[in-house]
């Protein structure tokens, strides 16, 4: 199979993604079919590993868990000739319209970069609830509250986006509640009017522990050692967008510190792409495919409209010529 690899600097990669996730597989598989010579460099810190069961993603019925999901679509993409690299990025630098990447391993030059970075979720500053993430704590109303239906529910917060949250979860259960763990509440006056409309409790006191049996939630207590049963514990302390390497790089980010991107994912950097959670989409994993897909897609199309401009088509059209046959019988 003849590559599409710079025919005038072989030791530079076509494409290189920068996280392993579901955007960047997704990603990576567009551009692996592509005949795109394309490098995965993933540091293994994908949030969906965290899912253990994923109910919203088309095409299971039954649900697929976060890491078969990652391990599947890495797979996929090896099948296509993408490589992967077990490495963390720790400098991007531009020089003459390429990107260099240093890693902790080594370093990479590539005519085009997407990052795939991801997110963090903050859990609740609350002892015992790390146990519990993605089996009875969550972080999506969307993606989980289905599955809380007619339960015992907890929002973590104090801020608006708590009030609305409770507001929200109302749709699944007539069993909610708020518990600000000590903070002051800072919601305005207008979502305090909402929680005094809706008859929606709020527990100020700081929670000093969660009783959970096989990471199944069974009841928060108090300070005052009072005891709240509860089944589930949503959470709005907010989250962390890895950006840092698309700063550096001086990509725009937006208020909520995510990278900027139009409608087919490119930042403001010239030939810097930017897919998933990082980027300012609704975080959901079928979603994140979706951006890694059209990242992709403008990638291949960006390298090819390049190709004509250099004429490095051309020369790739020479190869061919000489290697193989290239006009149908009977032509």
């Amino acid at each position: 199979m003849i590559q599409h690899k710079d025919l005038d600097d072989p030791q530079t990669l076509e494409v290189i993604v920068i996280g392993g996730g579901i955007a960047g597989l997704s990603a990576a598989i567009y551009l692996g079919r592509a005949q795109r010579d394309t490098l995965v460099i993933d540091s293994g810190h994908s949030m969906a590993k965290w899912e253990p069961v994923v109910e919203n993603y088309l095409g299971f019925p039954k649900g697929v868990g976060g890491e078969e999901l990652l391990k599947n679509g890495r797979k996929q993409a090896q099948r296509h000739h993408v490589k992967f690299s077990r490495d963390e990025i720790k400098e991007i630098k531009s020089r003459k319209g390429l990107f260099v990447l240093r890693g902790n391993k080594r370093t990479y030059r590539t005519k085009r970069l997407l990052l795939a970075t991801g997110i963090f979720h903050l859990p609740p500053k609350i002892p015992g609830v790390k146990q519990c993430l993605g089996h009875s704590m969550f972080f999506c109303k969307d993606c989980d509250g289905f599955r809380v239906r007619e339960k015992r529910i907890a929002i973590c917060g104090a801020n608006n986006e708590a009030v609305e949250y409770a507001l929200g979860m109302l749709l699944y259960s007539a069993c909610v509640m708020i518990a600000t763990n000590g903070e002051k509440p800072r919601w305005s006056k207008q979502h305090a009017k909402w929680l005094e409309e809706y008859e929606i409790p709020v527990h100020k006191g700081r929670i000093t522990d969660v009783e959970h049996r096989n990471r199944k939630i069974l009841s928060l207590r108090s300070v005052n050692d009072r005891k709240m049963k509860i089944d589930y514990i949503f959470t709005t302390r907010g989250d962390i967008f890895h950006t840092e390497l698309a700063e550096k790089l001086g990509a725009k980010l937006d208020q909520e510190g995510q990278i900027e991107v139009d409608h087919c994912m490119r930042t403001t950097v010239p030939n810097l792409y930017a897919a998933g959670c990082v980027t300012p989409a609704n975080c959901q994993m079928i979603i994140a495919a979706g951006e890694g897909a059209a990242a992709a897609q403008a990638i291949n199309r960006d390298l090819f409209e390049e190709s004509l401009k250099t004429h490095s088509l051309r020369r790739f059209r020479e190869v061919q010529l000489e290697q193989g046959e290239t006009m149908p019988e009977g032509v």
